[in-house]
């Protein structure tokens, strides 16, 4: 019998080398939120981001949680946020006692920058209070974009949109680390470091892991510092135990950090990879009718997190789901979109504006397998699959 294919969606690019420094958190004993790996994963995360420091702490959600607080989201507030965006986005805000209000997508996945200034125009008001919404009368504190699938949006627009409507700016970077813009105002500006603040994840699934963790990316030192404070328990002396508020015990751990400072030096082969493979499954898959690669934005350098591929029944013969379940079957690991935030059970009563583009592509997009690991060969068997299933008339 014919061996099924094991090809995972994104999996860990790791190396044997992480091994000394995993060797000496152990034999030191710094294991947990102290050590010298800590600092300098954030510096050279730092150094490749272009930014001044960042702080390291135990997930992009914990990075997300500390920024909405640092930026002054309060019970009541609401924050703007896409539909189409993993829940770890939004949950945060919810954490904070605030509301999220849901945007559609345009056809790159991202926030559709045109509804966003529509709802600000027709729907708010600005006060000398800040951004009110009039269904709600709340105020609006910030505005959350996210660079879906590694391809950043356009941040000339929405640092224009938030300060022409006063909101604060989270770049939901997650995804993204290793993007950055070619051209216009921000030109080599890396995602996450244009807005307030930026946040990056380091889950395993992401082009650099370390396990778990996460970073907070800002030009703003003062906002570093507070976040470095809240983030071990916000200790206003630690020989006393002294604490004047509530803090988080969010701190990146050594010995996650000691697989950063390895994994961080390797990023742009690992983009390099993900390029090469995004190319060559657009190069075959544009031949077969009914399936369609999502490009990038044009004028960026995106680091082809994910591969999202349009499946058109009409022309390929079967539906999403039906690709799916086949290729799931024989050992190709596939994901659908996640289901849009704005119909999830805790979200489903919130505000949401004019979505619409996001349900044609939760209905109709597959994630194909990216990983950095991913040989030309097996991109080839992902291919004749695709080629195989699809229905000749």
């Amino acid at each position: 019998m014919k061996q099924k294919p094991n090809i995972p969606l994104s999996v860990p690019n790791l190396s044997l080398d992480i091994l000394d420094n995993v060797k000496e958190c152990i034999e030191t004993g710094w294991v947990s939120t102290g050590g010298r790996f800590i600092t300098e994963f954030e510096k050279k995360v730092a150094e490749y981001t272009g930014v001044d420091d960042a702080v390291g702490v135990q997930s992009g959600t914990a990075a997300l949680h500390l920024a909405f607080q640092i930026l002054g989201v309060e019970v009541g507030d609401e924050v703007i946020v896409p539909t189409v965006t993993f829940i770890a986005t939004v949950n945060p805000i919810t954490y904070l006692g605030a509301k999220p209000i849901f945007m559609d997508c345009d056809d790159s996945l991202n926030m559709d920058l045109d509804k966003l200034e529509s709802f600000l125009e027709d729907e708010c008001s600005l006060t000398e209070n800040g951004l009110i919404n009039e269904k709600t009368n709340n105020k609006i504190k910030a505005l959350t974009v996210v660079n879906v699938f590694g391809n950043p949006i356009d941040m000339e627009r929405v640092i224009e949109i938030a300060q022409k409507y006063n909101l604060k700016v989270v770049e939901d970077a997650a995804e993204s680390l290793g993007s950055f813009y070619k051209g216009g105002k921000y030109k080599d500006r890396h995602t996450g470091t244009i807005g307030d603040i930026g946040v990056l994840s380091f889950n395993a699934n992401k082009i650099l892991t370390t396990g778990g963790g996460g970073m907070i990316l800002s030009n703003d030192k003062d906002i570093l510092e507070r976040a470095r404070f809240l983030s071990v328990q916000a200790k206003t002396n630690p020989l006393y135990f002294e604490h004047d508020e509530i803090g988080y015990n969010y701190r990146l751990t050594n010995i996650a950090a000691a697989f950063g400072t390895k994994q961080i030096d390797k990023i742009e082969d690992f983009v390099e990879i993900k390029k090469r493979n995004y190319e060559l499954y657009k190069k075959e898959l544009d031949k077969i009718e009914g399936l369609d690669v999502l490009p990038f934005n044009e004028n960026t350098r995106p680091n082809y997190w994910f591969y999202s591929v349009i499946v058109d029944k009409n022309k390929y013969g079967l539906n999403r789901d039906e690709l799916l379940m086949k290729l799931n079957d024989i050992g190709i690991q596939a994901r659908p979109l996640w289901g849009l935030i704005s119909d999830q059970k805790p979200y489903k009563d919130f505000e949401a504006y004019k979505i619409d583009k996001a349900r044609h592509y939760v209905d109709n997009l597959i994630n194909i397998p990216c990983s950095t690991n991913l040989t030309k060969e097996k991109v080839y068997q992902v291919i004749e699959m695709l080629k195989k299933f699809k229905i000749q008339k």
